[in-house]
């Protein structure tokens, strides 16, 4: 049996393929699941760490029911999904003598959610993980360590807006947009549904077990074809954020974790009325405030915040790519809504400045990624591109700083068919070694950047031109490629590089030593040199 896993900034949601109705089924885990009678059933994406050394933590609606989630404590953990393989400078706390990262968090969150699932008990020896747009090569292979760590006989990632096209199930739709809005990023894929004949899924496979459902059954194999994307670190925990700033220079609102809840729900009865109020009580210095916000001047913060302009970024990265296809806008047959910051009437009114009223589709926000990814389990084949750059760093001589020099670039297929090649030489006498630092390379028009704001994980724009880079071998032992012996001298050419992507889109590198002829590195994920 298929478990599909959305592991979502704010909420996660969890799937399985029930045999007996053959439809997707959101699960309903007792103890981290809410308990509010909400349909469908969301997993909150809290950890409470109570001992770091001993590996005891409280997740989901654990956390909110003893109301760790309310106070400012370094062992509650929101909105985590965030830095997990980001190159993040900040707080970071000391727990029980353990610096605890977002890796590690995020770690404990999903080996609590599948330990929650065998104690139903449910079968879990095929687990789908859906993963962002723009996450980064750092995040996916965190994510594939922690799936080694399981005792799971397959794992997959899929995107999730590919996902969330695939759960909408409009099988008789072939062009679909999908405007997959969370609460930590924007996700935006326009994907072909068609049904070929039956071929082995491709996936994103990080480990085989037994056949897959559709191997064993014979089933056609529906192809899901990728066409365009683009995503940046965008969400509705940034608004949240957004809401306390504006109380607090407004009426001095302390930013706390409960602020910040209560932001949250102003946030939410502005979807659903337009004007919101709440009462914060300290109970410190026993000052109260009537938090009070409208719609209109709600909407005026998001566009101080150059909330619109950025969505106008990915919105039309995502068209121009269409363009270039021969596919304009009236071609699209509907647009999927999904997350839960599409539920804020401004940004369903966004949409609608591109698409017809009658395309957009909102009436799964929560459960159509989790219930997409299924589709992997009944033989869907997704055919996908590379979003990011790779690249390698130089030194800029008219700049005078490092830059980036791209040697896979943006809109390839994986696996890359043939491998890219460079040669290099040593710069000194008596070189010891040769050393190269590799990049993942972000979008190259702006885009976001995660960082600390005291205590808070937050984004902030990146002005146009601007690129974000993931080092992937940036440390001391990483940047070293090729270590000469005997050493090199300049003047000739000493290794060979070659650069290919497998496909679970890894960047892997090859490095021969042309003097020797030995192979000193094979095949070897660049992300793991670090």
């Amino acid at each position: 049996m298929a478990i599909a896993i959305d592991f979502g900034t704010s909420n996660t949601v969890i799937s399985r393929w029930n045999p007996a109705t053959e439809q997707p089924e959101t699960l309903k885990l007792p103890g981290l699941s809410q308990i509010s009678g909400q349909n469908p059933p969301l997993i909150p994406s809290l950890v409470y760490v109570e001992d770091a050394a001993g590996e005891r933590v409280l997740l989901g609606q654990q956390v909110r029911d003893r109301g760790y989630d309310l106070a400012s404590d370094p062992r509650f953990f929101r909105n985590f999904k965030r830095g997990i393989g980001s190159d993040i400078q900040g707080f970071l706390p000391d727990l029980d003598g353990r610096t605890v990262s977002f890796e590690r968090v995020g770690e404990w969150f999903l080996k609590g959610a599948i330990s929650a699932l065998r104690e139903i008990p449910l079968p879990t020896d095929s687990v789908i993980f859906t993963v962002p747009v723009d996450s980064f090569e750092a995040y996916r292979n965190w994510l594939g360590g922690v799936c080694e760590s399981l005792a799971v006989e397959q794992v997959r990632m899929i995107d999730e807006p590919t996902a969330a096209a695939l759960g909408y199930g409009l099988g008789d739709r072939e062009l679909l947009l999908v405007v997959d809005f969370g609460g930590g990023t924007l996700d935006l894929s326009l994907v072909r549904l068609d049904v070929a004949s039956q071929k082995t899924p491709l996936g994103f496979i990080l480990k085989w077990g037994k056949k897959s459902f559709a191997e064993s059954s014979g089933q056609k194999a529906k192809t899901a074809r990728v066409l365009a994307k683009a995503g940046q670190n965008l969400g509705g925990s940034d608004i949240d954020y957004w809401l306390v700033d504006h109380f607090s220079q407004t009426q001095e609102l302390p930013k706390t974790p409960l602020t910040t809840r209560l932001a949250e729900r102003l946030k939410i009865q502005l979807s659903l009325q337009t004007e919101a109020e709440e009462v914060y009580f300290n109970d410190q210095t026993f000052e109260s405030y009537e938090l009070k916000i409208n719609r209109d001047r709600f909407e005026e913060i998001l566009r101080e915040r150059q909330f619109f302009d950025n969505l106008d970024t990915s919105m039309n990265q995502v068209l121009q790519q269409a363009r270039r296809q021969g596919i304009e806008v009236g071609d699209i047959d509907a647009v999927l809504l999904v997350g839960g910051t599409v539920q804020i009437p401004a940004v369903q009114q966004w949409v609608q400045q591109y698409f017809d009223a009658n395309k957009i589709r909102r009436d799964k926000p929560f459960e159509a990624i989790s219930h997409g990814a299924l589709q992997l389990s009944l033989g869907t084949q997704i055919e996908d591109f590379l979003y990011h750059s790779y690249g390698i760093r130089y030194w800029n001589r008219r700049d005078n700083c490092h830059s980036w020099h791209p040697i896979i670039k943006s809109g390839q297929p994986y696996p890359t068919a043939e491998p890219v090649e460079l040669v290099l030489g040593a710069s000194l006498e008596n070189q010891p070694s040769i050393e190269l630092i590799v990049g993942e390379l972000g979008a190259e028009t702006g885009g976001t950047e995660v960082f600390f704001d005291g205590d808070r994980l937050v984004t902030r724009s990146l002005a146009g031109g601007q690129t974000a880079v993931q080092p992937l071998n940036d440390t001391d032992a990483g940047r070293t490629i090729a270590k000469l012996t005997p050493p090199g001298s300049p003047g000739s050419d000493r290794v060979r590089v070659q650069f290919t992507i497998d496909d679970r889109r890894f960047l892997r590198i090859t490095v021969e030593d042309l003097l020797t002829n030995q192979t000193l590195l094979n095949n070897q994920v660049v992300v793991e040199l670090s």
